[in-house]
Parts: structure tokens; sequence; C-alpha cells
């Protein structure tokens, strides 16, 4: 019966247009406010807290092996400095990278994708999003194509847009939503946020499936009735406080992505 609800949850998901649906509430690097970002553990507690999906990132190590880490280096997260992308994942599978957040994670490690993948139940959700470049894309096929996971369940993020674009021959049957967040002024420090309308206009033009918002968007009408338009989905990230949560759900969004699923959840009446 669990697994029918989630199945429903993601079909939802699947339509090429917003509707009224209840949004899927999706754990950024897992439930990360619990637990340890980006590990197994994390991914485990989101479902605990009965997030629908769960967001990650990866980059690409020396030796051609995928892992799910949000830095650059491990040093925030793992307390020594070793640069991702320069080295192995039997160096990266040494380091304790659960202790940073509370002693009783000690001993998570960096995971690999394969991995990440394996703790995502049939009928959830993955964001999977793209750290580096589009070097990281063959070895993404073969990933995702090993795991077995559906298709339908799979996402691919960046910020950068033509890494989606140069995504798309490969991963034709995987839906890709552009990342986009404020422009922050260097000395005044003040943001300023792209127009919407322009942003769903281009997303559309380069044959994106969607877009993913930071949080802070001033969204209006205007900017849900272009998104409508251009067949768009809306996801919003990264959401942590319930009024915050219930703007973007009058706005029309179709998934919240969040730290703390099951506050979210709880906050939204799921």
């Amino acid at each position: 019966m669990k697994h029918t609800i989630h199945h429903l949850m993601a079909a939802l998901f699947t339509a090429t247009s917003l509707s009224s649906a209840a949004p899927l509430i999706i754990g950024h690097r897992g439930a990360s406010a619990a637990a340890p970002e980006n590990t197994v553990a994390s991914i485990k507690e989101a479902w605990k807290e009965g997030a629908d999906g769960n967001e990650v990132d990866i980059y690409l190590t020396k030796d051609g092996k995928l892992v799910t880490i949000h830095d650059k280096t491990t040093k925030r997260t793992a307390g020594q400095e070793l640069d991702v992308r320069e080295s192995t994942l039997e160096q990266l599978s040494k380091l304790d990278a659960g202790s940073w957040k509370d002693p009783k994670w000690k001993g998570e490690r960096i995971p690999t994708l394969d991995e990440s993948l394996a703790a995502v139940p049939a009928g959830k959700t993955i964001y999977i999003e793209i750290k580096g470049g589009a070097e990281v894309l063959p070895e993404l096929r073969k990933v995702i194509d090993a795991s077995g996971k559906a298709k339908d369940e799979i996402f691919l993020i960046d910020f950068k847009l033509e890494n989606l674009v140069a995504a798309k021959p490969l991963f034709a049957d995987i839906r890709k939503l552009w990342i986009v967040g404020a422009k922050t002024d260097k000395q005044t420090k003040e943001k300023t946020y792209p127009d919407v309308k322009e942003l769903a206009a281009q997303a559309k033009a380069a044959g994106m499936d969607g877009l993913d918002l930071n949080h802070g968007f001033p969204m209006d009408a205007e900017d849900t009735a272009a998104i409508k338009k251009n067949g768009l989905l809306l996801a919003v990230w990264t959401v942590n406080d319930a009024d915050v949560a219930e703007r973007w759900v009058k706005a029309g969004v179709d998934a919240i992505t969040t730290d703390k699923p099951e506050f979210i959840r709880k906050s939204l009446g799921r």
C-alpha cells in the first residue's frame, strides 16, 4: 500500500504542467538537519521523516567514481583537506563523514552514488545535483542504469545550464531541472533575483523540464503563469520555514527541498 501511494505521488510530479496537488517533500542532502549531509544515514533518516525524495550532490573522483558530497574538498564534513576530484575512492572512503555532525554518527562514510541510489526505495524520488562539469555524465549514465531505479523517479539538477544541455543526448529519458539562485552584490551583499518569466522561456528553449528556484524568489501570479505556459515543473530550495513553504504552495510548487522533511511535511498538514 505504501509503495502504491509513493508511486501515485511520483506520477503527480511526472505531469508536464503544474497542478494543485500537494508538493513532494525532498530531503536536502537527505534529512541534513538531523543527520550528516549526503550520507546514506541522512538519506535513510529522510525516509523516516516521511520524505517523498532526496537530493544529493555528486563529484567524480580521480579514479572515475561518483561520490555524494557537496563541497570540492572534504575539510568541512570529514575534517581532512582532500580535493575530491584529485582523490581516489579508496582515499575518500577512509574518512569519517559523520562525527562533525554528532558523535553518534561517527564512522559514517562518504558514499558512492551507487550506494546512495541503493538506499532509495521503489516509488521514492532522487534529485542528483551535478558538481563540476560534463565529465561526470558518462559514469553517471552507467551508475543510473546499473541501479535499476525507475527513470521517472530520477531528476538531474544543476546550476550550470550548459551542463544540463550537454546531458540531453545521453539522458533523454531523465528529467532535468535548472537550478537558479540570487546574485549577491560583493560590496552591499544585496541579493537580486532574475526575472522568472525570462528564466521560464530560457529553460523551455533549452529543452529543460523545469526550474529549481531558491526560496527567496518573489513569485507572483505572472511568474507562475509563465512556468505553466512553458509546461515546466517548479521546485524550490532550501525551505526550512513553515510560512515560506506555504507561500510556495500557493505559488503552485511541485516539490519543496528542505533540510527538515518531517517539519515541513507536518507544517503543510501532510
